[in-house]
Protein backbone atom coordinates (compact mmCIF):
# COMPACT_ATOMS: atom_id res chain seq x y z
CA UNK A 1 0.00 0.00 0.00
CA UNK A 2 2.78 2.43 0.79
CA UNK A 3 4.48 1.79 -2.80
CA UNK A 4 8.09 0.57 -3.18
CA UNK A 5 10.02 -1.93 -4.76
CA UNK A 6 12.16 -4.75 -2.72
CA UNK A 7 15.17 -3.54 -4.90
CA UNK A 8 15.82 -1.59 -7.86
CA UNK A 9 18.81 -2.11 -10.15
CA UNK A 10 20.42 0.93 -12.26
CA UNK A 11 23.15 -0.33 -14.14
CA UNK A 12 25.42 -2.30 -12.47
CA UNK A 13 24.15 -1.72 -9.08
CA UNK A 14 21.37 -2.63 -6.74
CA UNK A 15 19.18 -0.39 -4.67
CA UNK A 16 17.77 -2.84 -1.85
CA UNK A 17 14.37 -1.27 -0.06
CA UNK A 18 14.95 -1.89 3.86
CA UNK A 19 14.14 -5.66 5.39
CA UNK A 20 12.84 -5.28 8.32
CA UNK A 21 12.69 -7.75 11.86
CA UNK A 22 10.70 -7.90 14.74
CA UNK A 23 10.55 -9.97 18.02
CA UNK A 24 13.66 -10.32 19.88
CA UNK A 25 17.05 -8.55 18.61
CA UNK A 26 18.83 -11.57 17.55
CA UNK A 27 15.80 -13.20 15.99
CA UNK A 28 14.87 -9.94 13.65
CA UNK A 29 18.53 -9.78 12.59
CA UNK A 30 18.24 -13.16 11.40
CA UNK A 31 15.10 -12.25 9.60
CA UNK A 32 16.30 -8.85 8.33
CA UNK A 33 19.63 -10.03 7.05
CA UNK A 34 17.59 -13.91 5.41
CA UNK A 35 15.22 -11.65 3.55
CA UNK A 36 18.53 -9.17 1.99
CA UNK A 37 19.92 -12.94 1.34
CA UNK A 38 16.96 -13.93 -0.76
CA UNK A 39 16.78 -10.59 -2.60
CA UNK A 40 20.40 -10.72 -2.93
CA UNK A 41 20.08 -14.30 -4.29
CA UNK A 42 17.56 -13.50 -7.10
CA UNK A 43 20.03 -11.57 -8.92
CA UNK A 44 22.63 -13.98 -8.88
CA UNK A 45 25.16 -12.38 -6.14
CA UNK A 46 25.62 -12.34 -2.38
CA UNK A 47 26.78 -10.46 0.42
CA UNK A 48 30.71 -10.27 -0.74
CA UNK A 49 28.35 -7.80 -3.40
CA UNK A 50 27.23 -5.80 -0.92
CA UNK A 51 29.22 -2.64 -0.29
CA UNK A 52 26.44 -0.12 1.88
CA UNK A 53 24.78 -1.08 4.77
CA UNK A 54 22.33 1.48 6.51
CA UNK A 55 20.64 0.19 9.52
CA UNK A 56 18.26 1.78 11.52
CA UNK A 57 16.73 0.28 14.54
CA UNK A 58 14.64 1.29 17.97
CA UNK A 59 17.47 -0.69 20.23
CA UNK A 60 21.12 0.12 18.91
CA UNK A 61 22.51 -1.66 22.00
CA UNK A 62 20.88 -4.31 21.25
CA UNK A 63 22.33 -4.77 17.85
CA UNK A 64 25.54 -4.13 19.07
CA UNK A 65 25.02 -7.02 21.54
CA UNK A 66 24.40 -9.45 18.36
CA UNK A 67 26.50 -7.88 16.02
CA UNK A 68 28.27 -10.66 15.39
CA UNK A 69 24.88 -12.91 13.28
CA UNK A 70 26.24 -9.84 10.50
CA UNK A 71 29.77 -13.02 10.31
CA UNK A 72 27.11 -15.47 9.20
CA UNK A 73 26.08 -13.26 6.24
CA UNK A 74 29.09 -11.10 5.64
CA UNK A 75 32.01 -13.32 6.74
CA UNK A 76 35.39 -10.36 7.26
CA UNK A 77 34.15 -8.75 3.82
CA UNK A 78 32.71 -5.96 5.80
CA UNK A 79 30.71 -3.19 3.61
CA UNK A 80 30.43 0.60 4.40
CA UNK A 81 27.91 1.10 7.14
CA UNK A 82 25.97 3.16 9.04
CA UNK A 83 23.95 2.27 12.15
CA UNK A 84 21.20 4.65 13.20
CA UNK A 85 19.01 4.46 16.50
CA UNK A 86 15.38 5.99 15.63
CA UNK A 87 12.10 6.53 17.66
CA UNK A 88 10.43 4.13 15.98
CA UNK A 89 10.20 2.50 12.29
CA UNK A 90 7.27 2.36 9.67
CA UNK A 91 5.36 -0.77 11.80
CA UNK A 92 5.30 0.46 15.61
CA UNK A 93 5.74 -3.83 16.10
CA UNK A 94 9.52 -3.66 14.05
CA UNK A 95 12.30 -3.27 16.12
CA UNK A 96 15.09 -3.38 13.10
CA UNK A 97 15.43 -2.19 9.32
CA UNK A 98 18.31 -2.51 6.98
CA UNK A 99 19.31 -1.56 3.19
CA UNK A 100 22.05 -2.15 1.41
CA UNK A 101 23.54 -1.08 -1.12
CA UNK A 102 25.29 -4.27 -3.77
CA UNK A 103 27.28 -4.21 -7.12
CA UNK A 104 26.66 -6.66 -9.63
CA UNK A 105 30.20 -8.11 -11.18
CA UNK A 106 31.69 -6.71 -13.90
CA UNK A 107 30.63 -9.02 -16.96
CA UNK A 108 34.18 -10.47 -18.73
CA UNK A 109 34.87 -9.69 -21.96
CA UNK A 110 34.81 -12.88 -23.65
CA UNK A 111 35.72 -11.63 -27.20
CA UNK A 112 39.14 -10.95 -28.57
Amino acid sequence: NIGYAQAVKVGNTIYLSGSAGWGTMNEALKLAYDRIDKTLKAYNIGFANVVKENLYTTALDSVITYKDIRLTYYGNDFPAATWVEVKRLYDPGLIVEIEVIAVLPEKENTEE
